[in-house]
């Protein structure tokens, strides 16, 4: 027996993720270890699925990591605005020690897993509720052999999963994921609740993790800056 199958996929490594800085909907490219990661993860995942759709965040750093994917597996790439990161606001292209020296207290609320105000960042429901719009049109017709793929960000992503899963939209029951790993999901049986299944989550080249998260630069030590390299 298949099922229709989903594959949450996050972007490669850019230049802001290297430095902890919070991207939010800033266009920022792919570095060159984002690339290498691209091409390295992509083809694990053409060895392990064939993809019949891919489906990507029209910002960079996510279209060009579904492009390589896309050439890996001969299938074309599509847009959809409705996939991109989670907005934060006046703290995008921040630090998290940035962040926390000027606004400590609303830091201090996202730190504990709740939504800061008067910074013009969107709330988890609000991603899901884009988000999961999105999803539920591009999986309707899905047929049960086949795979779609969507690439995003990480914070969408944890949203997406917590949607798809029936969970409460700010869940905080998934970590941020590795640049370019992905969530696997499966369609339940019908009548079934939720009605998808998580497979894996944060799936991808473990091989290489200690490389994969760090790539050549220097470790940012800071416990605030970790928040805004891999925000959930």
């Amino acid at each position: 027996m298949t099922a229709p199958r989903l594959l949450l996929v996050r972007h490669g490594r850019t230049a802001y993720n290297a430095g902890a800085r919070l991207q939010g909907q800033i266009d920022i490219p792919l570095d060159d270890v984002g690339r290498w990661q691209a091409r390295t993860a992509s083809a694990l995942l053409v060895a392990r699925h064939t993809p019949t759709r891919i489906v990507a965040s029209d910002l960079s750093r996510a279209l060009e990591t579904a492009q390589l994917l896309g050439r890996a597996a001969g299938v074309a790439v599509e847009t959809d605005t409705r996939l991109r990161e989670r907005g934060f606001g006046i703290w995008e292209g921040m630090t998290g020690d940035e962040i926390s020296a000027r606004w400590p207290d609303e830091f201090a609320v996202w730190r504990a897993g709740g939504e800061p105000t008067g910074v013009g960042a969107e709330t988890r429901a609000e991603v899901s509720a884009r988000a999961g719009v999105a999803l539920d049109e591009m999986t309707a017709d899905l047929g049960r052999d086949e795979t779609l793929v969507v690439v995003s960000h990480g914070s969408a992503i944890t949203s997406m999963v917590a949607v798809l899963l029936g969970l409460d939209p700010g869940s905080h029951a998934f970590t941020g994921m590795h640049n370019v790993h992905w969530a696997e999901l499966v369609r339940s049986a019908p009548g079934r609740e939720p009605s998808w299944r998580l497979v894996g989550y944060n799936l991808g080249p473990t091989d290489a993790s200690s490389d994969w998260n760090a790539g050549p630069d220097i470790r940012h030590e800071s416990d605030q800056d970790a928040e805004t390299r891999d925000p959930d």
